[in-house]
């Protein structure tokens, strides 16, 4: 064994290991992880459960030639130390540095860039139908959670997959967890699958005395299919893999190298698709994590000793904000419910659920399904508040266009995490939602400046009678109690400062910026007319107008990207009304999909920073117009 994890040559070093050095290397790559997320913040627990699953992945497959996808890919720190990134991990998740999920431009290990839950199995059915086509004769193999598995397009893609009778191998990661508990009928079915192994040892058993019988044992054996049936459903409750055309080998033991290897190398004999039942407990080896594994899914830079987070001001967050504010709203309106999608605690919805057990729905990795329940709740008298992320609610487009617009039912969306999120990249940045929202008739969309309009836009969404998405950021919430108007939240923009040189319209976080925008060198001498736009869709069109046609300047300042977000709709505003000598800017995310970093950074780069803002605004009051 190497003294230190940076001397091997992953993944070559891997193949001559015996197991007991293998078993060996567990230990180094855990401390390794530790020391490293530690500083870093990263997705410790369930790269934590899954380091023996991932030895024996590349020990038995031959990477990059067999290809193995990993869904959602947070668990895919190990994976990136056996294919040779050990060197990288202290640059990773921030800009420029190793991607926290697999990345195709990073390595040829990393076969499919990921970062949203439950589509390796259909990835992985594409991949290995063109390896087919094309004759050659690789494995592909996708690892995919337990908590990801009970999502639609995860079925989907196991319906087809038993259907063509491709060959393939399906990893179930099953570690009773997605970032909250998992709930639901697969958790339940995967439950008993756990607690089956005497029905495989009861299967062995009778295969060999039956085919111990000289001369007849093996016909008898064949004509007992039924029989044997019958005993495993007595045993597994509706075995569901192998009815839907899957070779189930397990449960097997995730934390155990030997079984791991011996059941890869079965399944790599076996034609058509198999799926692997692994047993792993997220956190694996180190206690802190696996007593609280929730708030080690993702996590900032901690105490390797005490695993307490480093920065925490103790202020309280946007999602804090929410979760207190509808706890106050259903003591008063028994007919809120709350729904959300394996995030009751990073959506804040974790005290409302202690106190009103009976009305909060967390319905699993399933943001289709959460809208169109939500859809079923509202047609029968019920106020659903719907609590997903941004990134995450663009996965049910059709369903918050058709099921809840068009019937205009009174349904709040809940947006949380909108707009750059940091160090998790392309994958997870909500800077898309004004964009996909903006475009359906009924929906009124709404973005608070601070912590306390947020709770007034809620009071606000309740009494309206169609449907309502509050867009709000990540992390700790703002506070402009001091330096805004005293209006409550109508619907309409707010004029935070008065000024006749240019109009700057902020959205939602934008705000903040804006104000300290205000106050640089740049523009102490110009009179800046300040709007917090409030509603972004319908616009405040009188208060909009009015300002522009005083300054003929307009600066609009959101945390979305330009085609289709803010500053379109005012653009389109300003033409519809025939408004002619203005000068516009919109200050915005490019088209593009913005990279990892920290906010600040992402900011600085791309112009959304005081600073930047500042020498927008003057650059375009002194454009000729």
């Amino acid at each position: 064994m190497k003294k230190n994890l940076l001397d091997y040559n992953f993944p070559e070093d891997l193949k001559t290991m015996s197991e007991k050095e293998m078993g060996l290397l567990t230990y180094e790559i855990r401390d390794f992880l530790i020391e490293n997320v530690s500083k870093t913040g990263g997705h410790i627990a369930s790269n934590l459960g899954v380091v023996e699953l991932s030895i024996a992945l590349h020990k038995v497959y031959d990477s990059p030639k067999d290809k193995i996808i990993w869904d959602v890919g947070h668990q895919c720190y190990t994976h990136k130390i056996l294919t040779g990134r050990a060197a990288q991990f202290p640059t990773l998740r921030k800009l420029n540095g190793m991607s926290g999920f697999p990345k195709r431009s990073e390595s040829p290990h990393d076969i499919f860039d990921s970062g949203h839950s439950s589509n390796s199995i259909s990835a992985a059915l594409g991949i290995a139908t063109a390896r087919t086509l094309s004759g050659n004769s690789e494995s592909v193999i996708a690892v995919i959670g337990d908590g990801a598995l009970a999502s639609g397009i995860a079925f989907e893609a196991l319906n087809n997959a038993g259907h063509i009778k491709e060959r393939i191998t399906v990893v179930l990661n099953d570690n009773e967890m997605s970032i909250s508990k998992n709930t639901g009928g697969m958790s339940q079915h995967l439950g008993k699958l756990r607690l089956s192994a005497g029905y495989n040892e009861f299967k062995k058993q009778l295969k060999k005395t039956i085919t111990g019988i000289p001369r007849v044992g093996e016909g008898i054996f064949s004509g007992l299919e039924h029989i044997k049936d019958t005993v495993k459903y007595a045993i597994v409750p509706g075995a569901i893999f192998e009815e839907l055309g899957f070779r189930y080998l397990g449960p097997v033991d995730g934390h155990n190298i030997h079984d791991l290897i011996e059941i890869f190398s079965i399944a790599k004999l076996v034609e058509g698709p198999v799926l692997i039942h692994v047993v792993t407990k997220k956190g694996k080896g180190y206690i802190t994590a696996e007593r609280n594994p929730c708030k080690f899914h993702g996590i900032g830079a901690f105490d390797p000793e005490t695993g307490e987070t480093s920065g925490d001001t103790g202020k309280i967050t946007y999602s804090e904000v929410f979760g207190n504010k509808l706890i106050q709203m259903a003591m008063d309106d028994p007919k809120i419910v709350a729904i959300c999608a394996a995030m009751t605690e990073g959506t804040g919805l974790e005290r409302f659920g202690n106190k009103f057990p009976d009305r909060i729905f967390d319905v699993g990795i399933a943001e289709q399904h959460a809208v169109s329940f939500a859809a079923g709740l509202a047609i029968n008298g019920y106020k659903p508040v719907v609590a997903i992320y941004s990134t995450f609610l663009q996965r049910a487009y059709d369903e918050v266009m058709l099921d809840i617009c068009l019937q205009k039912l009174p349904v709040i969306f809940a947006i949380d995490r909108a707009g750059v999120v940091g160090a998790d990249g392309e994958t997870h940045h909500g800077i898309f939602d004004l964009t996909y929202l903006s475009s359906m008739p009924n929906l009124t969309i709404l973005a608070p400046k601070d912590g306390r309009e947020l709770a007034e836009m809620m009071e606000y969404a309740h009494q309206l009678k169609g449907p309502c998405a509050i867009r709000y950021p990540r992390g700790e919430a703002a506070d402009h109690a001091g330096i805004c108007s005293n209006h409550k939240m109508d619907g309409k923009a707010e004029i935070m400062r008065e000024g006749t040189d240019a109009t700057v319209i902020a959205v939602g976080k934008m705000v903040t910026n804006a104000l300290k925008a205000l106050s640089a060198e740049h523009l102490e001498n110009k009179s800046i007319e300040l709007i917090n736009a409030r509603s972004v869709r319908p616009l405040d069109s009188e208060t909009l107008l009015d300002s522009i046609r005083k300054t003929k300047t307009v600066i609009t300042v959101e945390d979305n990207i330009r085609s289709g977000g803010f500053g379109s709709a005012v653009l389109q505003l300003i033409s519809e009304h025939g408004l002619q000598g203005i000068r516009f800017a919109s200050i915005s995310w490019p088209d593009r999909f913005i990279q990892q970093g920290s906010m600040s950074e992402l900011e600085s780069i791309y112009g959304l920073d005081p600073d930047s803002i500042a020498r927008k605004v003057r650059e375009t009051i002194e454009t000729k117009a």
